[in-house]
């Protein structure tokens, strides 16, 4: 349920609502990889770009434990974009 409320308000560009619910689901399912990422994409598009990164490293970490392959790749992109931002 968490997750869905996370997702909805994210789609709605509600992203700092959808933040302590994600936080929340993560904290219920640790190994939710795809509410990592979305946290990570609040995160970032909240202009969190520090807290982004650390949400992004830890699902990178959830989703290589899960062979989580797709979720893997996207973690990896928004990471470089991340990186390049901060050059």
């Amino acid at each position: 349920m968490r997750f869905g409320l996370g997702s909805a308000l994210f789609n709605l560009k509600e992203y700092d609502e959808a933040i302590p619910h994600l936080q929340e689901c993560l904290k219920q399912m640790p190994d939710h990889s795809a509410a990592w990422k979305l946290l990570g994409r609040c995160q970032m598009a909240s202009g969190n770009d520090q807290a982004a990164v650390d949400v992004f490293q830890r699902g990178l970490e959830v989703a290589k434990k899960k062979s989580d392959i797709q979720v893997e790749r996207e973690i990896s992109v928004f990471l470089n974009k991340l990186a390049r931002k901060s050059d």
